[in-house]
C-alpha cells in the first residue's frame, strides 16, 4: 500500500509530462491510487478506470506508453529545433522512470481489485522508446501531427481528419507524366531543398485533387502532412504559416477548386500570401491549389473593362495570381487511347475481367457521362464490378 501511495506522490511531481495527468484514463488511474485502501470507494474508482481503459484496449502498459509518445511537450518541441537542454533532458529521464513504474501497476498490486476483470501489464522500456521517438520526430512528428496526417481548419484551429481519402499513387494510372513534376517538387520539400507553390489546373475529373491527396498518403511516413483550407478561409493562411514554421514536419496547404469572382476580396489575400507580403513563407511549407480555370478569376463578357481607362493593367492584375505559383501543371481530358489505358489498368486493380467488349462499353458509358475522364473510367469499372453494367 505504501508503494501505491508513493507512486501517486511521484506522479504528482511530473513537470515535462504533467499534461498527462489530465488524460481521462490516467486521471482515473490516479484516483484509483488515491483510494486504493478504501474498500468503499475503490470499487467505483477501479470500475471507472477500467471502463475508460477498455475502450482503448486491455493493456495499461501500452496505453500509457502511447500517451507518452503522442504528447506534445517542452522536450519534444526543443528537440525538434535542436535546442534540448540538460535540465529538460534530466527531467525527462527522471519522469520516464516514474511513468514506467506506473505502467507496471498490475491488479494484484491493489488489495480490492480481485473482483474486477484484470487489466494487463507487461515489461516496457520507456527510456529507449522515448529516445527513439525524439530521434525520429522530424519524420513522425508529435502531438496531433504524429497521430494524423490530414487536417482541416475550423474556428478553434486545426481539426484532424480521422478517415482521410486513402487514395494511393498506384491507383491513379494515366497521368504519370503530370504527377512527375509535382512529385519532384514535393521530394525537394521533404529533402529541405527549395520547393515552390503548385497550381494544378485543367478539366474536371482528371485527378488533380486525387494527386495531392495520394502524394500525402505516399509520403506520410517521411513527415509530410496536408492541411486543407477552403476559399473563404484564405485569411487564415498567414497565421498557419507562422504556426507551422516551428514544426519539424513538412506541410502542404491545400486549396481545392480555387476560383474567384472579379471583386472577391480573397483574391488579393491569396496574391499577397503567394508573393508580396512582408513575411516570408516558411521553408517547410508549400501551397498547392487545384482549379478548373487557368487564370482563376471568373470573367464575363460584361466585365471586359469597357469603362476601364487602364484595361491592360487590370487584366495583368487578374493574370498575375496564377503566375505567382512557381509550378503550374495542366491536367487535360484524356484522348481515347489514354482513357482506355486507364480503363484497363483500373480493371486490373478492381479484379474486373477484361472482356472483349469492355472498351466498347467504356466508350458508351463515357458518352452518357459527358466525356472521357479518369473519374468516369473509375465509375465505369466500379459499376461493372458491382454488376450494374
Amino acid at each position: 500500500m505504501n508503494s501505491l501511495s508513493s507512486l501517486r506522490t511521484r506522479l504528482h511531481t511530473l513537470v515535462v509530462f504533467r499534461p498527462l495527468l489530465d488524460d481521462p484514463v490516467i486521471s482515473r488511474f490516479m484516483n484509483m491510487l488515491e483510494y486504493a485502501d478504501d474498500a468503499a470507494r475503490f470499487p467505483d474508482e477501479c470500475a471507472q478506470f477500467e471502463a475508460s481503459l477498455f475502450e482503448q484496449g486491455a493493456s495499461w502498459s501500452d496505453y500509457l506508453l502511447n500517451a507518452v509518445l503522442a504528447q506534445e511537450n517542452t522536450a519534444v518541441r526543443l528537440k525538434a529545433v535542436g535546442r534540448l537542454n540538460d535540465a529538460v533532458d534530466a527531467s525527462v529521464k527522471r519522469e520516464l522512470a516514474i511513468l514506467q513504474d506506473a505502467a507496471s501497476a498490475a491488479p494484484d498490486d491493489f488489495p480490492y481489485a480481485a473482483a474486477f476483470t484484470p487489466w494487463t501489464v507487461h515489461d516496457t522500456d520507456f527510456a529507449s522508446a522515448y529516445e527513439a521517438h525524439l530521434e525520429n520526430v522530424a519524420q513522425h512528428g508529435y502531438g496531433i501531427y504524429a497521430s494524423y496526417h490530414v487536417f482541416t481548419v475550423n474556428d478553434e484551429g486545426l481539426l484532424p481528419v480521422r478517415f482521410p481519402d486513402p487514395q494511393r499513387l498506384s491507383e491513379l494510372p494515366g497521368y504519370e507524366a503530370e504527377r512527375k513534376k509535382v512529385l519532384a517538387n514535393v521530394q525537394a520539400l521533404l529533402a529541405g531543398e527549395p520547393a515552390v507553390n503548385v497550381l494544378l489546373y485543367g478539366d474536371a475529373g482528371t485527378g488533380k485533387s486525387s494527386t495531392i491527396k495520394a502524394i500525402v498518403n505516399e509520403y506520410r511516413e517521411d513527415g509530410l502532412r496536408l492541411i486543407e483550407v477552403r476559399r473563404n478561409q484564405l485569411y487564415r493562411i498567414p497565421s498557419l504559416l507562422e504556426q507551422l514554421a516551428e514544426l519539424p514536419l513538412k506541410f502542404i496547404i491545400f486549396i481545392d477548386d480555387l476560383s474567384f469572382s472579379s471583386n472577391d476580396d480573397n483574391f488579393a489575400s491569396l496574391k499577397a500570401i503567394l508573393e508580396g507580403s512582408v513575411s516570408r513563407q516558411a521553408p517547410n511549407t508549400i501551397i498547392a491549389a487545384t482549379s478548373n480555370r487557368r487564370h482563376l478569376v471568373k470573367e464575363s463578357a460584361a466585365e471586359r473593362f469597357a469603362d476601364d481607362l487602364h484595361e491592360n493593367d487590370t487584366r495583368q492584375e487578374i493574370l498575375s495570381l496564377s503566375a505567382r505559383f512557381g509550378l503550374i501543371v495542366t491536367f487535360q481530358k484524356p484522348d481515347r487511347g489514354r482513357f482506355l489505358f486507364i480503363v484497363h489498368e483500373l480493371a486490373k486493380q478492381y479484379g474486373v475481367e477484361d472482356t472483349e467488349d469492355l472498351e466498347t462499353k467504356a466508350e458508351a458509358f463515357a458518352i452518357r457521362a459527358g466525356g472521357r475522364t479518369p473519374r468516369v473510367a473509375r465509375q465505369f469499372i466500379e459499376q461493372v464490378r458491382s454488376g450494374v453494367l
